[in-house]
């Protein structure tokens, strides 16, 4: 029996404690996502689960690559769960690209890498023809919370 993407997402989200379908937590005056003809752009989603973001600081200092890589698979998850509850995962023909952000110590150099474990999740979870994108990896000085990672995505709809 093949799995659904949903279950799939479910067994990455069981990992970090998040559920898929809880109401997420969204702060300030924007929606999650907006969709104009096909194509949908998630506003940017930090490690947060229920109320408590995940990792908190600088990736070279206060947090490792493995916490920074475990805390882009809780926003990865986060950008699916917000797609689900709107669109349905069986609905996303291909995400088109994914824009990551490392909250950055100065010597820190392995943002790409960071981003990997957002890649790696959301083409495992939507498959070979669905999940691979283009992408942007960057690092920053400061994010909203003080949290390690963000990211946004953009995705196409069946």
């Amino acid at each position: 029996m093949t799995l659904s993407r949903l279950d799939i997402a479910r067994q990455f989200a069981e990992k970090h404690g998040l559920d898929l379908l809880a109401p997420l937590v969204i702060g300030g005056n924007y929606v999650p996502a907006t969709e104009h003809h096909g194509v949908v752009y998630v506003s940017g989603q930090v490690p947060r689960v229920g109320t408590t973001v995940t990792a908190l600081g600088r990736v070279g200092e206060a947090v490792s690559l493995e916490q920074a890589q475990a805390a882009a698979e809780v926003c990865a998850l986060r950008v699916l769960a917000i797609l689900e509850q709107q669109f349905g995962l069986e609905r996303i023909a291909k995400v088109l690209k994914l824009n990551v952000f490392t909250q950055s110590a100065a010597h820190f150099t392995q943002q790409s890498e960071v981003a990997d474990a957002a890649s790696n999740l959301l083409a495992a979870v939507l498959g070979h023809d669905s999940g691979p994108h283009a992408r942007t990896s960057v690092g920053v000085y400061q994010l909203p919370k003080n949290a390690a990672v963000e990211l946004d995505a953009t995705v196409a709809l069946r």
